[in-house]
């Protein structure tokens, strides 16, 4: 049986990222998708088109994903056979981070009706027609799922990782001390231990789109792993 890793990047970052986890996921060829662009509609093509190219390759699939990687996966991949995904600091609700940014903006929806795309102070452009296509593309995640939040996470809210988890008997794992972006030394080894544990569990257990997992609800710290 082959097994393989497909990595989704967040918003800045590349396929190249793919790169650390091949060093702690052995037994997996990593692959990470180079999409382009930043729209759904330009990326979920490209994603996709390489799982579809991985599925002729490989027995069982594993999703890795980060922040808005999370969305444009689970739009892309919905009806596609995964064995399970982990998201990282994953955007779960386009819908509800839109409506958070505009209210930390001051914009309402007949403003941003009117004006179709408004720049913010926070570097993000609000954007009518990105809202309109959240809205007429729900999501039905199906996939056994295991997310990693952090504690100090400004951009994703609690309430929607939980949320989330509760509806899709996700496993969540907290890590207090964390932000939205791992970066440190001991947020990314709390991350590389998070995923081999996730790993070691796919690995161990026949995982298909219809099995799943019970909630679980880990609130750790660093010195966890």
């Amino acid at each position: 049986m082959k097994h393989a890793m497909l990595y989704i990047h967040g918003k800045g970052g590349n396929a190249a990222e793919a790169e650390r986890f091949r060093v702690i996921c052995p037994g997996f060829t990593v692959l990470g998708v180079d999409y382009q662009g930043e729209l759904p509609w330009e990326v979920a093509p490209q994603i996709t088109a390489a799982y579809d190219e991985a599925h002729r390759q490989y027995d069982h699939i594993v999703l890795l994903a980060n922040s808005i990687g999370a969305y444009f996966a689970m739009l892309s991949l919905q009806d596609r056979m995964l064995d399970k995904a982990l998201f990282v600091s994953p955007v779960l609700d386009m819908e509800r981070l839109i409506l958070d940014m505009m209210s930390w903006a001051g914009v309402s929806e007949q403003v941003l009706r009117e004006q179709r795309e408004i720049p913010t102070d926070f570097g993000e452009t609000l954007s009518w027609a990105y809202l309109c296509y959240v809205r007429e593309h729900p999501i039905a995640w199906q996939v056994p799922t295991e997310i990693l939040y952090a504690g100090g996470d400004h951009l994703v809210s609690c309430q929607s990782v939980e949320r989330f988890a509760a509806a899709h008997g996700a496993g969540l794992t907290v890590l207090e001390n964390g932000e939205h972006w791992f970066h440190t030394e001991e947020q990314l080894a709390f991350l590389d231990g998070w995923i081999v544990k996730g790993n070691s569990i796919q690995k161990s257990t026949s995982w298909n789109s219809s099995s799943r997992t019970d909630s679980v609800n880990q609130r750790a710290a660093l010195s966890y792993w």
